[in-house]
């Protein structure tokens, strides 16, 4: 065998296993894809995705679709590299969607958790934009290992006041307890099987997203709204806090007459809190394609998402502009009246 032929052969074998090494090899990152969207007017299997009792409701009409994401795990170089030049796809580092110091089923259940006080937060926010009295409650969900609020405080627990404030929901507890520094003692009251009590915590340090330090007291929690209406919403196998506004919108439309899309495809995404505030949220160009490929029309965009979502919008969506729940309802209204609604800017 020659040696220009002997160079060939083994650069082609060279070239196999590097190819397979492509194909197999899993690296560090989760691509993006456009998830399904579910109509909050409508049934998931055989239940409506929002039932209401305890309140007159009406007929709706068209479809107020909250939007979700897929995580696609395990990617190879291969996969990765395509998912870079794939347009409804994102691909980014692991760690951005799992982070290192969090096991899978950690990430999970606090997706649960932040569905659970997204639903919560829907229907305190879409109740009191209809002035239906009630108030808010804040128990601990979870304890966290070693935190301030160890052996102190339990799962159950209602948390009452912070030092003399009374706590309205978990946006304000989190904001009383944010007003001290890390290592400050604060007295948290709480109520533990229909007895009250007591405990001083000197609060620990976190990191805020942007580097600063924040003072915590370890603990997880949920919010449950003691309201003379009931609002079950049903739908598995969907977490996080992105549905926040889709839910509430259709909470008003169930309990008001007429239909708020005026038989429109219109969808969306936004978290939501009590007072009716939307929050912007991540994936938000596959929150659109995942819509338009639905059928939607208009999609409902936090203000905190237009720029991103503006970089390359599906053709044939309208993207309006939103940043509260009665904005949004003055937008749908705008809509069905075939007036001219808040753009997305740049």
């Amino acid at each position: 065998m020659s040696r220009r032929t002997l160079t060939l052969l083994l650069a082609t074998v060279l070239t196999v296993a590097m190819g397979l090494v492509a194909a197999t090899a899993r690296v560090p990152y989760v691509a993006l894809a456009p998830g399904p969207t579910f109509n909050t007017l409508g049934t998931e299997g055989d239940k409506p995705v929002i039932s209401i009792t305890g309140r007159r409701t009406f007929e709706t009409t068209g479809n107020l679709n909250l939007t979700t994401i897929s995580v696609v795990t395990r990617l190879t170089l291969v996969q990765a590299m395509r998912g870079w030049f794939q347009r409804d796809l994102a691909v980014v580092p692991r760690d951005v969607i799992y982070p290192p110091d969090q096991t899978d089923e950690e990430v999970r259940e606090q997706d649960k958790a932040s569905m659970t006080e997204s639903k919560d937060s829907a229907t305190t926010a879409a109740l009191r934009q209809l002035g239906v009295p009630g108030r808010v409650m804040v128990f601990v969900d979870k304890v966290e290992a070693k935190a301030p609020a160890a052996g102190r405080l339990q799962k159950g627990d209602q948390l009452t006041q912070v030092d003399a404030t009374p706590v309205g929901d978990a946006k304000q507890l989190r904001a009383l307890i944010g007003m001290r520094k890390p290592g400050d003692g604060v007295r948290v009251s709480f109520v533990r099987a229909g007895k009250p009590g007591q405990v001083m915590l000197t609060t620990s340090s976190t990191k805020n997203k942007d580097g600063t330090a924040r003072p915590v007291i370890g603990v997880l929690t949920s919010e449950r709204t003691d309201y003379p209406v009931k609002v079950d919403i049903s739908l598995m196998d969907v977490g996080g806090p992105s549905a926040g506004l889709m839910f509430a919108l259709g909470i008003v439309d169930k309990l008001t007459p007429g239909a708020l899309t005026d038989g429109s495809f219109i969808a969306g995404t936004g978290t939501i809190d009590n007072d009716g505030t939307v929050g912007p949220i991540g994936g938000i160009q596959q929150k659109l394609i995942g819509a338009r490929r639905q059928g939607a029309a208009v999609f409902l965009v936090p203000a905190g998402n237009c720029a991103e979502a503006l970089t390359n919008p599906p053709k044939g969506l309208r993207l309006v502009k939103v940043g509260t729940l009665k904005g949004a309802l003055s937008e749908l209204d705008r809509l069905s009246a075939d007036k001219a609604t808040t753009p997305c800017a740049k």
